[in-house]
């Protein structure tokens, strides 16, 4: 996952794909020296023209790496896209862990081909068959797992650096934004739940509202201290009673949060939770919102 973000977001198309390319071929490398060093397929047996047989299966399985982002562009519909801010963390982690199952199957296959229509005139057992196929499967899933492991490290300090920064500039843009409402609709505010009660206040005392059951409680300012307000509604009716105003938009399914109360923002590896003033608890954002916060929090702070 933090490979896919550190490489895509905030980057040049033409660099982005440089930097995949280098991936494939780096990742292509460090299979091609395992196979090297442990040598496989009887490759001991073939002294220096082992080399090239080793030369030929890196070529091949940096053909094969283009041919699975190939696969993974028309087939699975999961395309290396330069516009990562209409994806979420969600398609990053299914992207990777495809390819990767996608890439090792197909490597495997090309490399048992290889090795029954090259190699097996000196050694027979290159044969094609199921064992040579598991034991190939087995060395190349081994070698697609570490070589995982080695770009996560790789990229986790650019990726963390990253995230960094842009938490940095949505605090700065959270600043921008005032509690009260930034539309026509009126600074009063009256929510009913499917009951007779009901809740009065003034929109820019609004701190969040929390679902709970069959409930709604309604977090807000009442003489500089917080209340909480229940309402019999559900989160998605009051959310259609806030749809006038703009800095309240919903974070996650059991919160609805007015911008213009929330303090401070914070990231870490993916997730994302909103400080809001004079509450003790974050509210947490769920993955597939952070995008709808990111989007709620540049247009309020215009």
């Amino acid at each position: 996952m933090e490979v896919e973000i550190s490489l895509y977001f905030c980057r040049p198309m033409n660099q982005g794909q440089k930097e995949i390319i280098r991936m494939r071929v780096v990742s292509t490398a460090f299979t091609t020296l395992a196979l090297a060093v442990f040598k496989p397929f009887g490759l001991d047996a073939w002294h220096w023209q082992g080399y090239m047989h080793l030369a030929c299966i890196f070529a091949l399985g940096v053909v094969v790496c283009m041919l699975t982002d190939a696969v993974m562009k028309y087939l699975v519909r999961k395309p290396v896209s330069m516009d990562d801010s209409r994806r979420d963390v969600n398609y990053f982690i299914h992207r990777n862990l495809y390819f990767q199952i996608i890439n090792t199957l197909l490597v495997t296959l090309m490399i048992c081909i290889y090795r029954h229509f090259v190699m097996s005139g000196r050694i027979p057992a290159n044969h094609l068959s199921w064992s040579n196929f598991f034991e190939t499967l087995f060395i190349i899933a081994f070698c697609s797992f570490a070589i995982g492991l080695y770009w996560r490290f790789k990229f986790r300090s650019r990726y963390l650096a990253e995230e960094l920064a842009e938490t940095k500039l949505l605090n700065e843009q959270l600043k921008a934004i005032k509690p009260s409402p930034v539309s026509s609709a009126p600074a009063d505010l009256t929510l009913t739940g499917t009951t007779n009660e009901t809740v009065t206040l003034q929109v820019s005392d609004l701190l969040y509202i929390e679902a709970v059951g069959n409930y709604v409680k309604v977090y807000h300012l009442r003489n500089g201290a917080v209340r909480a307000d229940m309402l019999r509604a559900t989160s998605k009716q009051i959310e259609e009673e806030l749809r006038d105003y703009p800095m309240i938009v919903r974070c996650h399914r059991a919160f609805l949060v007015n911008l213009g109360q929330v303090e401070q923002i914070v990231s870490k590896s993916g997730s994302m939770q909103l400080v809001v003033k004079l509450c003790p608890e974050s509210i947490p954002v769920s993955r597939s919102k952070i995008s709808l916060i990111k989007e709620a929090i540049l247009k309020n702070s215009k």
